[in-house]
């Protein structure tokens, strides 16, 4: 990781732009029509391609354009397995294309932006869901437990581990080294976070790890038609976006889905495991970790946005980032992620 935005191809990446991309991209026997629709998105470059195959037939095409540094080239290709390998379990999912050389699914740019690695996937048509009934709940928790039982048939070998360290310790670690909190805030902030660390370390001992989608939010999933039966989904929810694919434990993907810290946030995620039992088990127990992994994705959030911050884009998008009003108010949230742990439950059955 280069923490200051000064990865070599840094400049090239933030110089992308749809004209270069249609000079450079390789479709797989498809002819751009030159329509070209930036997709929201600050990780990467994301943008509809509009292209034509031999016999005049429009397709429209997602192209993801990684930021370098990030991922390494086996990295994604461990993304682009996993969705093979749910592709063929019947889990509906958005493939990555085979590129020209029908050989890989993972691209690499030309000419101006050399290095730069990239992926085609054929646009999904759709919406994200607002809102999910119980039975979609249930059914959704089914299908994540398909996943999971696929995540955890194979390894990721370039892919990190979710854990207190990599995105607890080493994230503060981050911040405090690099003088990315302001004095104002900084005692307060690391103080909560190493006391929340201390505390959920523990909480993480003997729970299985595995492939998980790792950012399984609503956003992060389509409602669309002529799809049905075949995960046996009745309201036709694709998962998109395993960009975060990651090792961790199961509950991650089902927190995200329904992550209000109320009683019926904790009685949506009920609703899910009861659907997850279907395809495998899920211990009650791992719920506690509901609490810690919100914690930890603060932090991960937090610490995103200040290894990017010298992206121009990141800087117009947070401009509040770095205030002492910004890091009071993420020490204020972690004290209450610390003060729930306290409050919670001891049966989550």
């Amino acid at each position: 990781m280069h923490p200051h935005g000064d990865h070599p191809l840094a400049g090239r990446f933030n110089a992308l732009d749809p004209f270069k991309i249609l000079d450079v991209v390789h479709l797989p026997g498809l002819t751009p029509t030159g329509r070209i629709i930036a997709l929201n998105s600050y990780e990467n470059r994301v943008y509809q391609i509009d292209a034509e195959d031999a016999e005049g037939r429009l397709r429209s095409l997602v192209g993801k354009f990684y930021r370098p540094g990030r991922w390494s080239r086996a990295a994604l290709e461990d993304e682009h397995d996993f969705l093979f390998d749910l592709d063929e379990a019947g889990v509906p999912v958005a493939l990555p294309l085979f590129l020209d050389d029908g050989e890989t699914t993972v691209g690499e740019l030309t000419g101006e932006a050399e290095g730069i690695c990239y992926a085609l996937f054929d646009k999904v048509p759709g919406r994200a869901p607002e809102e999910l009934t119980d039975l979609e709940l249930a059914e959704l928790g089914q299908a994540l437990g398909r996943v999971h039982a696929v995540g955890a048939q194979h390894a990721a070998p370039d892919r990190p581990v979710l854990s207190p360290q990599t995105h607890g310790w080493d994230n503060l670690s981050f911040l405090l080294e690099n003088d990315r909190l302001p004095l104002q805030a900084r005692d307060t902030y690391a103080g909560i976070a190493e006391a929340l660390l201390d505390r959920i370390g523990p909480l993480f001992e003997g729970v299985p790890v595995h492939r998980i989608h790792g950012d399984c939010h609503k956003g992060n999933l389509i409602r669309r038609g002529g799809n049905r039966r075949r995960a046996g989904l009745s309201h036709d929810l694709v998962f998109l976006d395993f960009d975060d694919l990651t090792i961790g434990p199961a509950v991650q993907d089902i927190w995200l889905i329904a992550p209000d810290s109320d009683a019926e946030g904790h009685r949506q995620r009920l609703l899910l495991t009861d659907g997850y039992r279907q395809e495998r088990d899920f211990d009650p127990h791992w719920l506690t970790l509901v609490e810690p992994l919100r914690g930890l994705r603060m932090m991960h959030y937090a610490t995103w946005i200040a290894r990017r911050f010298d992206d121009p884009t990141f800087r117009r998008t947070f401009d509040y980032f770095g205030t002492v009003r910004y890091w009071q108010s993420q020490a204020a949230d972690l004290r209450e992620v610390l003060a729930r742990l306290d409050r919670e439950p001891d049966d989550f059955s």
